[in-house]
């Protein structure tokens, strides 16, 4: 505890003050009457302030700042639509267990329900949607900023709430003590329960370990290594729990996926959940005989659509519990020459692989998304190879981020981050310039705030659907006002999913017709606008922006935007499709081939 002192100073530079003692570096948000005097505190304190064009995308930036650092991110907005704005992100913390400290301004204390300027009950509303939710006081700030903090990533992560009423941050309040928060405290499994799980991986015919993105949210890649490199257990990463292990890694069993899923008889899942991504566990996808073990460090998640295998749960953090399993399988090693690993993995891969690698190497204008995809990661790779991990992905849109999961390899956790458990949209620049922040900001330690080691700084490439960029394109100002590199790739096949159009005339004829008396016949509910010139965009802020058909003018837009230390957008014009059904890959129906969750 810092000793209290009797020195009274405004609400707003408490506040600030409370921020850096809890070791805050950054705060993303949007400021307004009466939160702008907060942010300037903070400023003053060499807290950085990154100001966005709306309050949504600085919630996603502060929710991917909080999963990349391992500590809340900050997001400070002003009230009323504010809050409703920045609840897009409460929604994304919650989802995907990130953890986000929201901070809120209010209508003065005595104004409350006569109609005051923004004026809204945010705690009743956001309540039921948070970890906690406070109103703070002049005499009560500190505290509640600092248990809102540590309640936001203490046990299962998500988002810490206050509400700062206008005359508290604009009056005066005597210095309070502050406190220190250490990191939250692991656990470990039972040992009994290890041991019986240790046997049941003995047993085995088709073990496999699932890693999703709460094992890189856990830094867990060291203890899960051993764990692999140990016991020859295969494994398989979602999309965000890629790089825990390198893709490289000869167990990765990613390219023959379904095949993993259909025949694995025990499966070990660290820091990923039995929902919609993994298909539930349901027998459609899965072995219906599997056995899962769920390694979780809340108990209710223990059993979560799949409650006959409850009693296999390991409740404790991941790298505790993957030390105990390690131990207690010492000497055994999963036998990599039984059918399951020589035909059935080996053959699935290999087809999925060949036909990926064909679909790549099509020449045809315009280009596809395999097409495209492979000249940017050749030209990328020769600058800045996976295995150096100075690169970090950032995917959102249906089929940009589907098809991409399997194309870009990571060989280094929290390297990629895509829409996550709630399939959120709009996520991808926020999350770029969260990204940014956690790994190109210098500390006075010499460090990043994303590592505890002196690392050489990353560059930020976003792969977005042209529909996913338009959620949130103003960003890109915000990236060159504070001159972020971020390279960003818009995959525009001129609509959502598969996109309607593949020439100037076609589109205008059913503009025309959507546009006339009874509507029928013209743009479809996925129709956008014709090759729009989002490379524009980065100019218009001055950023460099590219239009691209072909394969050549995209391996030399890909060199330029990789050399640049100002935004770039790269307008990627691809082909468009014209089939009349739209699929969800993750629907079970879906006979498309690999996909993977996240």
């Amino acid at each position: 505890m810092h000793p209290s002192t009797t020195s009274t100073k405004s609400g707003a530079a408490l506040i600030a003050k409370t921020l850096q003692q809890l070791g805050v570096k950054v705060i993303f948000g949007l400021v307004g009457i009466p939160v702008v005097q907060i942010a300037e505190e903070a400023i003053a304190l060499g807290i950085r302030f990154i100001a966005f064009r709306n309050e949504q995308a600085a919630s996603y930036a502060a929710t991917a700042y909080g999963y990349l650092t391992g500590k809340p991110g900050v997001c400070l907005v002003v009230g009323g639509p504010g809050v409703l704005h920045a609840m897009a992100g409460i929604g994304n913390s919650s989802a995907n267990a990130f953890p986000m400290l929201l901070l809120a301004g209010s209508c003065e204390t005595h104004l409350v329900t006569r109609g005051a300027f923004q004026e809204l009950d945010a705690i009743s509303l956001l309540t039921p949607h948070t970890k906690t939710s406070v109103r703070a006081s002049s005499d009560s700030i500190a505290y509640c900023l600092t248990h809102a903090y540590r309640t936001s990533y203490y046990g299962r992560a998500g988002t810490g709430f206050v509400d700062l009423p206008a005359d508290m941050i604009q009056g005066g309040s005597k210095q309070q003590s502050m406190c220190i928060i250490p990191p939250p405290p692991r656990g470990g499994a039972d040992p009994e329960q290890v041991s019986r799980i240790a046997e049941l991986f003995k047993g085995a015919r088709a073990p496999l370990i699932v890693m999703g993105k709460g094992a890189a949210y856990a830094r867990a890649e060291t203890t899960i290594r051993a764990l692999v490199d140990q016991t020859s257990i295969p494994f398989l990463p979602t999309p965000m729990g890629k790089g825990v292990l390198p893709d490289s890694h000869p167990l990765n069993a990613s390219s023959a996926r379904s095949a993993a899923l259909k025949n694995a008889d025990v499966v070990l899942l660290l820091g990923a959940r039995l929902n919609w991504i993994l298909h539930f566990g349901d027998g459609s996808k899965w072995n219906a005989n599997a056995k899962f073990i769920q390694v979780d460090s809340s108990a209710e998640e223990i059993g979560h659509n799949n409650s006959l295998h409850a009693e296999l749960g390991l409740i404790g953090d991941i790298k505790v519990v993957t030390t105990q399993l390690t131990a207690a399988l010492h000497g055994w090693r999963y036998d990599l020459s039984l059918p399951y690993m020589k035909s059935t993995i080996k053959q699935s891969r290999e087809k999925n692989e060949t036909r990926a690698a064909k679909a790549s190497k099509r020449h045809s204008e315009p280009m596809n998304y395999h097409r495209a995809f492979d000249v940017i990661k050749h030209t990328l790779n020769a600058f800045s190879p996976p295995d150096q991990g100075n690169i970090v992905y950032v995917s959102e849109g249906a089929n940009t981020m589907d098809i991409s999961r399997s194309v870009f390899a990571v060989e280094h956790p929290r390297l990629r981050l895509d829409a996550g458990t709630y399939a959120t949209m709009g996520v991808g620049l926020g999350y770029a310039v969260a990204a940014h922040c956690a790994y190109n900001l210098p500390h006075p330690e010499g460090h990043c705030e994303a590592s505890t080691t002196t690392i050489p700084r990353k560059k930020i490439v976003c792969l977005e659907g042209d529909s996913a960029f338009g959620f949130s394109m103003a960003e890109v100002e915000t990236m060159a006002r504070y001159r972020m590199d971020v390279l960003i790739f818009v995959l525009n096949n001129g609509g959502i999913y598969h996109g309607d159009c593949a020439e100037a005339d076609e589109w205008l004829r059913l503009q025309a017709k959507t546009n006339g008396a009874d509507g029928k016949g013209g743009l479809r509910s996925t129709s956008l606008g014709w090759q729009v010139g989002y490379e524009k965009m980065a100019e218009m802020c001055g950023g460099k922006g590219f239009l691209v058909r072909t394969s050549e003018e995209l391996e030399r837009a890909t060199e330029a935007g990789f050399k640049a230390d100002v935004p770039v957008v790269v307008n990627i014009v691809i082909e468009s499709g014209h089939e009349s059904n739209l699929e969800f890959a993750w629907q079970k129906s879906s006979q498309k081939g690999e996909t993977s969750g996240n």
